[in-house]
């Protein structure tokens, strides 16, 4: 239940007011998840006048900002152009994949990666991406990886203003669902970069998404996403049939990472 609404227009403003005991005070940017104990009274920080819905190039870097929405970060991606051809095809899939056009309208990227659990494939293909946040207060850079265990704890007092994706990458994101519109049974994606590096994630269960690779061999790919869910059976499928389609996936996602570099 919230109890307080503030709006402040200063980030300064915004971290002093998460940093106070009481009352428990949560982050709030576009509102369609707002995670807390049923019934508990809490009061939240609305974002919005932050200015945080920045879509930014450094270089070989895109930045976005924290409150940028996911339907605006589908519509600028081909303003991008052939610099990052490579990645645009498959993050749009898995944006558009996340969230239907309603929500992804208010849906932010902080937002949707602090709330999501291990079905959604924008945290996937940004876990494969291994998007790099900038946590404030002390201007603290963090992995997604490292966050996704950890964030009831880590973001206790602190926001994500900005996350960084690699341009110069290619990414391929496939899934299986029960229908088109359903969340995945399984998804994965896999990015390889210039330099040869290969990351695989996987999507579908759990709490979140999980890396299952991170080296140069493509070889052992298909062979570490089929370990990485052999343990992973509930009530939407078995461990086995995960385990033989977290395999097939990563085979889909590099013949088509294979097929657009020739």
């Amino acid at each position: 239940m919230i109890q307080e609404y503030n709006r402040p227009a200063t980030l300064e403003e915004a971290l002093s007011l998460l940093a106070r005991p009481n009352p428990p005070t949560l982050p709030l940017a576009g509102g369609t998840t707002l995670t807390t104990a049923a019934g508990q009274p809490i009061a939240v920080v609305d974002l919005q006048a932050l200015g945080l819905n920045t879509f930014q190039v450094h270089g070989n870097t895109l930045h976005l900002g924290a409150t940028l929405t996911l339907q605006s970060l589908l519509d600028q991606l081909p303003g991008l152009g052939e610099t990052a051809v490579g990645l645009t095809a498959g993050l749009q899939k898995a944006i558009i994949h996340e969230a239907t056009y309603n929500l992804r309208m208010a849906a932010t990227v902080a937002g949707t990666l602090v709330a999501s659990r291990g079905r959604s494939p924008f945290t996937t293909a940004l876990l494969a991406l291994d998007a790099a946040l900038l946590l404030q207060p002390g201007a603290e850079t963090m992995d997604l990886g490292d966050l996704l265990p950890a964030r009831n704890e880590r973001l206790q007092h602190c926001l994500i203003t900005r996350i960084t994706l690699p341009l110069n990458a290619r990414l391929a994101y496939e899934y299986v669902a029960r229908t088109p519109a359903d969340l995945p049974i399984v998804c994965a994606a896999v990015v390889v970069w210039p330099s040869g590096r290969v990351r695989a994630a996987l999507g579908g269960y759990g709490y979140s998404p999980r890396l299952a690779f991170d080296g140069t061999e493509t070889d052992g790919v298909t062979v570490a996403a089929q370990s990485a869910y052999s343990n992973c059976g509930d009530e939407w499928a078995s461990a086995d049939y995960r385990q033989q389609i977290a395999g097939i996936l990563v085979e889909r996602c590099l013949r088509s990472l294979i097929a657009t570099s020739s």
